[in-house]
């Protein structure tokens, strides 16, 4: 009489079992050896690109569980067995279970190494994080579901009170994820990066810290303002960091009684003292109007460069070759005047008088 168990034989359980470990140690070779393989290639002297999909392909065999291999090769061994319909049932189940953790394994590993790689090489770590952080939540989300559809349960409900507990927890913190969605837009369309120095309504400063709900900015006087990233979306922002160019005007101010010939030389003077600087771009200068106590010249070039302390070094010496070639021509700068006539008791005529220091406007 031989011995059975779930109505199959000892030697039927041998074969099932013999199956199941054979096919598990191929795997567990095969494995091994693809991922000294890809190490060898990763490290060899092939391109970058290559060498990165070696090192991925490598970081995903770490990453697959003989306890997952385990789970498929019993099924296999199972086929040879003499089973019930629920016992094939379950077997397949277990191993489709398996087979989707293992996947969602490896994707959760693809997404990690994404996330690495984008970090080691331009250091965006905020951005990078919240991505992965979102999408390996979908991805657990989805496979966790997909296992319990498999094993028979109905999810619809599940589904349905995710997505009305959803609802009520995005009205709850409708504010935080306001902020954060905004944080997604500034690492995603980039209106600035940190290190950028933006000016946002009449707060000045440099971007410090990009985080999931606040901006940080260091501002001129040192002190640290922090907006919120809806907020901070909403406003109007100047980045000076992605100036190419720095449009510069200004207005000088001559005084009435200079000659023709002085105020004809004008133009021509500050052209050639702009132009001797190999960063300013001469545009115009014009004798744009009279004014009340002046003759207006407005004056406009552009720096090549957004450093702002260079702009002020550029504009400096440009303003003193200007100053020093009006004195050579014998150009007077207009001073702001005030005539007061003073009535005197012995009936002398009214005498004026009296002056302010020169004036120059400038506008960036």
């Amino acid at each position: 009489m031989h011995f059975t168990f779930l109505r199959n034989t000892l030697e039927s359980w041998a074969f099932a079992v013999a199956i199941t470990l054979g096919v598990t140690l191929a795997l567990y070779w095969l494995r091994r050896f693809v991922l000294h393989r890809m190490q060898a290639l990763s490290q060899g002297t092939g391109g970058m690109a290559d060498g990165n999909v070696h090192a991925l392909v490598a970081r995903m065999l770490r990453n697959t569980y003989i306890v997952i291999m385990l789970a498929m090769s019993a099924y296999l061994g199972a086929l040879v067995l003499d089973l019930s319909d629920k016992q094939h049932l379950v077997a397949s189940r277990v191993a489709i279970a398996a087979l989707i953790l293992q996947l969602a394994i490896w994707g959760d590993t693809l997404l990690r190494a994404w996330r690495d790689h984008y970090l080691s090489r331009d250091g965006k770590r905020a951005s990078r994080t919240i991505i992965c952080f979102l999408s390996r939540l979908a991805l657990w989300v989805v496979a966790f579901l997909m296992v319990l559809d498999n094993f028979g349960f109905n999810i619809t409900a599940l589904v349905a009170s995710l997505g009305v507990g959803g609802i009520a927890v995005a009205l709850a913190v409708q504010n935080i994820l306001g902020d954060l969605f905004a944080s997604l837009s500034i690492m995603l369309d980039k209106p600035f990066e940190i290190g950028d120095f933006i000016i946002v309504g009449d707060v000045l400063g440099s971007v410090e810290h990009i985080g999931l709900k606040t901006t940080r900015l260091r501002g001129l006087g040192g002190e640290q303002v922090i907006f919120s990233n809806g907020d901070l979306l909403k406003s109007r922002i100047h980045n000076h960091k992605r100036m190419d160019t720095r449009r510069v005007a200004f207005v000088l101010r001559v005084a009435y009684g200079s000659s023709e010939e002085q105020l004809a030389r004008i133009p021509a003077l500050i052209r050639e003292v702009v132009s001797a600087d190999r960063q300013a771009a001469f545009e115009r200068a014009h004798f744009f109007n009279y004014g009340e106590w002046s003759l207006n010249f407005e004056v406009v070039y552009h720096f090549q460069s957004p450093d702002y302390l260079a702009h002020m070094d550029t504009q400096q010496a440009i303003l003193l070759e200007i100053y020093r070639r009006f004195a050579r021509e014998g150009i007077r700068f207009a001073h702001p005047l005030s005539i007061v006539k003073l009535a005197d008791q012995d009936g002398m005529p009214p005498h004026p008088v009296m002056a302010a220091p020169p004036d120059a406007s400038f506008k960036h």
